[in-house]
C-alpha cells in the first residue's frame, strides 16, 4: 500500500474534528473521500500533508512512519497537495508559477514542461500572463500544473471545484482523470461535489463529522442508498 493512515486523531483546541479514522491508497489508484462541509475532509488532508498537527495515530507511506516529518520533508518523499481555491502566487507568471514546484531544479521543469503544456494547453497559452488574470478554472489547472511538475508519488487534491462553474469542474475532473488512467499518478481527492469525485474514482470514503461511515467501490457507493440520499440528491 502506497499510504495508510492508522487511527487518526486531529484536533483543534478542545474540539476533535477526525475521531480515529483508518484507511489507505493503494500505489495507481484514485481514491476519493467525499462528506458534507465541515465533516473533517480538508483536515484530514492537512494532516497527512503535515500541515495540521495529529492528536494521534500514525501516517506511513510506502512502508516508512511518517508521521513525525514536516510538510516539506513529506514533499520531498514525493507527496504533492493541491489545495482549495488554486492558491498560486498571483503577481508571478504562469511560468514562474511552474518554477516555483521546482524550486532550486529548473532542470527538471525543462524536462517536464512539453508533458505539462500538453495537457494543459491553456497554461502555454498564458505562460507569461500573471496567475491573477487566469479565471478560476485557469487557476485551478495552474495549481495542479504546478504539483505536477515535480513527478509526485501521491498528489492530494483537495475541493478542486469550490467556486468553479459546472463546465469548469468538468474540465479539472477531466485532467484528473487522465492523470491517473494515462499516467498512473496516484490521488486522493477530497470533494463535496460527490457525484463527479465518485464517477472518476477506483473506491470512495463517506466522512461524516470526523468518522468514516461508508466506504466501498465506486459502484458500491454510488448505488447505496445512504450515499445517494445523503450526497447525490436521491
Amino acid at each position: 500500500m502506497l499510504l495508510e493512515a492508522k487511527d487518526l486523531r486531529v484536533s483543534y483546541g478542545d474540539i476533535e474534528a477526525v475521531h480515529g479514522i483508518s484507511f489507505g491508497i493503494d500505489s495507481g489508484e484514485l481514491v476519493s473521500i467525499i462528506g458534507a462541509n465541515g465533516a473533517g475532509k480538508t483536515t484530514t488532508l492537512r494532516a497527512l500533508m503535515g500541515l495540521q498537527p495529529m492528536k494521534g495515530g500514525s501516517v506511513i507511506f510506502e512502508g516508512r512512519d511518517i508521521t513525525g516529518l514536516p510538510a516539506h520533508k513529506r514533499a520531498a518523499l514525493g507527496i504533492r497537495m493541491v489545495q482549495e481555491r488554486a492558491r498560486c502566487f498571483p503577481q508571478l507568471t504562469v511560468y514562474e508559477n511552474l518554477q516555483m514546484g521546482v524550486y532550486g531544479m529548473r532542470s527538471k521543469l525543462a524536462a517536464q514542461l512539453d508533458g505539462i503544456y500538453e495537457l494543459f494547453p491553456i497554461l502555454k497559452e498564458r505562460s507569461k500572463q500573471f496567475a491573477t488574470t487566469l479565471s478560476g478554472g485557469e487557476q485551478q489547472q495552474l495549481a495542479i500544473a504546478r504539483a505536477l511538475v515535480s513527478e509526485p508519488r501521491l498528489l492530494l487534491v483537495d475541493e478542486v471545484s469550490m467556486g468553479l462553474m459546472p463546465k469548469l469542474t468538468e474540465q479539472v475532473f477531466e485532467v484528473l482523470h487522465r492523470l491517473n488512467e494515462e499516467r498512473g499518478i496516484t490521488i486522493l481527492l477530497v470533494e463535496q461535489n460527490a457525484l463527479a469525485s465518485l464517477k472518476i474514482s477506483k473506491r470512495g470514503y463517506v466522512l461524516e463529522t470526523g468518522d468514516i461511515k461508508i466506504s466501498g467501490t465506486q459502484q458500491e457507493l454510488i448505488t447505496d442508498p445512504r450515499v445517494r440520499e445523503a450526497y447525490l440528491g436521491g
